[in-house]
C-alpha cells in the first residue's frame, strides 16, 4: 500500500515539474480523444469566430452587393451557395451573418451570465428573508412569456439600436433560470469549513464572496455560457424570421430565411444553407458545452 502511495505521489511530482505549455497540450490532446463531438463543436466555434473577426477573408463577394441578373442562381462557380432574390451572393450573406449571430448571442449570454451570477451568489450566500425575496422575483422572471417579453422589450424601446435591445431583452429573460444553478452551487461552497475558518478570522462577506464562494461556482457560470449560447443564437434567428431582429440590408440568417419562405418550394437553396448554418451553429455550441460540463463538473469528470 505504501509503495503504491508512493508511486501516485511520484506521478503528481512529474506532472507538476512538467512546463505549463506541456500540460496545456496534454489537456488538449486529452480532451480532443475523450471528447471528439466536442472538439469538432469547438472547431466549428473558432471557424465562426474567425468568421466575425475577419468576414472579408471568408466571403468571395460584398454581402449587399445586387445584380438583379443573377436573381435565384443555385449553386455555381462564382456563387457557391447561389443568390437570393436580389442576386446577393448567398455565401457570402451567410458568412456576414454569422457576425450577427456571435455578436448578438455572446453579448446575450454575457450580460445573463453576469445577472445570474449576481443573483445567484448573493442570493444563496446570504439566504435567510432575502434569498426569499430574490427567488420569488426569479418566479416572476421565470413566469413571464419569453417571446412575448423579448419581441415587448424591442418593439418598445426605440431609441436604442435593436441588437443592444434584443441583447437586453433576452440577456434579462434567459438569465433567471441559470440564477438558480449558481444559487444551489453558491448555497454548496457556503458549506464548506474553509469559509466558516474564513468568517471566523474576520474576513469580510465581500471578501468571502471574491475568494471562496465565485470561483467555486466559476465552472457553473462557464458551462451555462456554453450552452446557453446555442439558444441565444437560434432565439435571435427566431426573432429576424419573425421580423424583430437586425434590420435590413443587415445580414443574418434568420431574415434570410424569412425572405426564402415565399420562394423556397422554387428555389429551395435560399433556405436550405442559412438552415444549415443556424443548425450547425447551435449543434456545435451544444456539443462544446456537453463536453465542458463533462470536464468541469466533478461529478461527471469521469464520464465519457
Amino acid at each position: 500500500m505504501a509503495q503504491t502511495d508512493t508511486a501516485v505521489l511520484e506521478q503528481f511530482a512529474l506532472r507538476a515539474e512538467k512546463p505549463r505549455i506541456i500540460r496545456v497540450q496534454q489537456s488538449f490532446v486529452n480532451f480532443v480523444r475523450h471528447k471528439p463531438l466536442g472538439a469538432f463543436g469547438g472547431a466549428i466555434v473558432l471557424v465562426l469566430l474567425a468568421m466575425w473577426a475577419f468576414p472579408g477573408f471568408f466571403a468571395n463577394h460584398e454581402p449587399n452587393a445586387s445584380v438583379l441578373a443573377d436573381r435565384n442562381l443555385g449553386p455555381t462557380a462564382s456563387h457557391w451557395f447561389g443568390t437570393d432574390s436580389l442576386g446577393r451572393d448567398l455565401y457570402s450573406r451567410i458568412v456576414y451573418g454569422a457576425g450577427t449571430s456571435i455578436k448578438l448571442g455572446f453579448g446575450v449570454v454575457l450580460l445573463s451570465a453576469t445577472i445570474a451570477t449576481v443573483l445567484g451568489v448573493v442570493s444563496g450566500f446570504f439566504g435567510g428573508v432575502f434569498d426569499l425575496l430574490v427567488q420569488r422575483v426569479v418566479d416572476v422572471g421565470i413566469a413571464l412569456p419569453g417571446l412575448i417579453f423579448i419581441i415587448l422589450v424591442v418593439t418598445s424601446l426605440q431609441n436604442i439600436e435593436v441588437w443592444l435591445r434584443i441583447v437586453l431583452a433576452v440577456g434579462v429573460i434567459s438569465s433567471f433560470g441559470q440564477s438558480r444553478v449558481i444559487r444551489g452551487a453558491a448555497i454548496t461552497a457556503k458549506q464548506n469549513q474553509y469559509v466558516e475558518a474564513a468568517r471566523v478570522l474576520g474576513a469580510t462577506d465581500l471578501r468571502i464572496i471574491f475568494r471562496h464562494i465565485l470561483p467555486n461556482v466559476f465552472s457553473v457560470v462557464i458551462i451555462g455560457i456554453s450552452i446557453q449560447i446555442g439558444g441565444a443564437v437560434l432565439l435571435e434567428s427566431s426573432l429576424s424570421f419573425l421580423g424583430y431582429g437586425v434590420l435590413p440590408p443587415t445580414a443574418s440568417w434568420g431574415r434570410m430565411l424569412n425572405e426564402a419562405r415565399d420562394a423556397m418550394v422554387r428555389y429551395p437553396h435560399l433556405a436550405i444553407f442559412p438552415g444549415l448554418a443556424i443548425f450547425f451553429t447551435v449543434y456545435s455550441f451544444n456539443m462544446l458545452g456537453d463536453a465542458l460540463r463533462d470536464v468541469l463538473d466533478p461529478r461527471l469528470r469521469g464520464a465519457r
